[in-house]
């Protein structure tokens, strides 16, 4: 089956701190309910942008670096039968986290 990312950008979930145990709590049911239908793979929040760069000579530059684009906040990964599937996976999350969420199918290589 295709497996599909939704994510959302960093900045998108504005949450009163007040209501972030029913949010923290609507997310884990949905986790569940994907996890209990077989189609969850793997996913979760991001830490803060700290990313390190690592270039192709292998040098490493570490973070934070001035965001200049979206960078994300948080992902789930789905094995679904198709796209529909994970637009309806994507409303879940979306109602649960309380923010605009995308979908991305991921490519397949069957070599590796």
């Amino acid at each position: 089956m295709p497996r599909y990312l939704i994510s959302f950008d960093d900045g998108s979930m504005i949450i009163p701190d007040q209501e972030l145990p029913q949010v923290d709590a609507a997310a884990h049911e949905v986790v569940r309910e994907a996890q209990d239908a077989g189609v969850w793979v793997f996913g979760g929040g991001l830490a803060s942008q700290r990313a390190s760069v690592v270039a192709t000579d292998g040098s490493v530059t570490g973070g934070p670096y001035p965001e200049t684009k979206a960078v994300l906040g948080g992902f789930s990964i789905v094995d679904v039968p198709s796209r529909e599937d994970a637009l309806e996976w994507a409303a879940k999350i979306a109602a649960a986290c309380r923010c605009a969420q995308e979908v991305r199918e991921i490519m397949t290589d069957p070599a590796v």
